[in-house]
Parts: structure tokens; C-alpha cells; sequence
């Protein structure tokens, strides 16, 4: 039986030993936030994408670094599945290399978000066309509370390095919805209370029911 002061790798390890109940203990922990990484960049096959990264975990449980801590590891494995995702869905849509490819779906896919506020709508239309390790790194800081330390194992940077990603990042979304939404009142509202929407967006970016 799974105890609740089992801890992540703990679970990790029994997993890979053939321990399903701890397996599907550990799912439930992270499947969430998880998710919400890849649901804030993705419609499509995020949920495919959640289950590599946890087969992948698996698979490397032997080589989680000791400084290292479990979350920062995992996003750690999200990252370079989104990464992978991105060069093939680049390649599918520019083949030839020569166009211009939008890292966002199509904003017509935000319909599917039902409920979600428009200045939630304008936020994620735009934090999608962030590159990836910069909407990464804001991501993990607004909505899974990851320090300065362990953003920075994600993407293996320095923490001084994900400072300066962060004030790049926290301005560019800014003037990426302000180019969106041109002289518009929820632009403004968006922008001026950037961390309040970004916070609100999380509840809304979880599993369809």
C-alpha cells in the first residue's frame, strides 16, 4: 500500500521495480501540472505527451541527479518533450524551411476553452507565441511555484540566466498582447494586472472533463 509520505522519487523507484499502485500514485501527483504545461502551449495531444514524460522518467530513473529535485527533473523531461513536438509539428507545417510557422495553434482552437475570460484568452494567444524556454520559464515560476534554482535545472541555464529570462519574457507578452489586441480595453486590463490573469489562467487549463 502506498503511504502519503512516500516521497516522488520513492514512488518513482517502485514504479520502475513493477509496483503499479505506486506508479499510478505518482501519476496522480503530477499528471495536473503536468498537463497544464503542455495544455498552455498545446491543444493537441497533450495528454500523449504527459504519458512519454512519465515513461521517460521511468526509463531514466536511474540517473535522476542528487542535486536535483524531483519536480525541476521532470519539467526538466516535459521541456525536451515539447521541444521535440515543436521541431516535428515545424517541420510537418514548413517542410521546406522557408515560411514563417506560428508557434500557437490556430486561435480558433481557443473556442474549445469554454468559460475562459477574454482577457485569459488574450493571455494564452500570446504567451504561445513565446519561444519555448521563455514562456517555460514563466509558466513554471506563475503557476507551479518553481524557484529561481530549480527553473534553472529545467533548461539548464545559470539562475542569474533565468532572471534575465523572466524581465524578457514578462516584456515581451506584454507588448506580444498589446500587438494582438491594439488599443483595446482588455489589452490594457490584461497587461495592467498581468500577474492576477496569469494566475486565473492556470485553474482553467486542465483536463476536459
Amino acid at each position: 500500500m502506498v503511504k502519503d509520505e512516500q516521497s516522488d522519487v520513492e514512488l518513482l523507484l517502485a514504479w520502475r521495480r513493477g509496483d503499479l499502485v505506486a506508479g499510478n500514485a505518482l501519476v496522480r501527483r503530477n499528471f495536473d501540472a503536468l498537463f497544464r504545461f503542455f495544455r498552455s502551449r498545446l491543444d493537441e495531444g497533450v495528454a500523449d505527451l504527459v504519458q512519454q514524460t512519465f515513461l521517460a522518467a521511468v526509463e531514466s530513473s536511474d540517473r535522476i541527479p542528487e542535486e536535483a529535485g524531483f519536480r525541476a527533473w521532470l519539467f526538466g523531461i516535459a521541456r525536451n518533450k515539447l521541444v521535440l513536438h515543436h521541431r516535428r509539428l515545424t517541420r510537418r507545417r514548413d517542410p521546406i524551411g522557408d515560411a514563417p510557422v506560428v508557434d500557437a495553434e490556430a486561435d480558433e482552437s481557443l473556442g474549445r476553452l469554454v468559460g475562459m475570460r477574454e482577457e485569459q484568452r488574450l493571455l494564452l494567444r500570446a504567451l504561445r507565441r513565446l519561444p519555448i524556454d521563455l514562456q517555460t520559464a514563466l509558466v513554471l515560476g506563475y503557476w507551479e511555484g518553481l524557484s529561481g534554482t530549480e527553473i534553472a535545472e529545467v533548461l539548464d541555464v545559470p539562475v542569474g540566466t533565468v532572471k534575465t529570462r523572466l524581465r524578457r519574457a514578462k516584456g515581451l507578452l506584454r507588448s506580444t498582447i498589446e500587438q494582438l489586441a491594439p488599443q483595446s480595453d482588455t489589452a490594457t486590463v490584461t497587461v495592467r494586472d498581468l500577474d492576477h490573469w496569469a494566475r486565473s489562467l492556470r485553474d482553467r487549463l486542465g483536463r476536459d472533463e
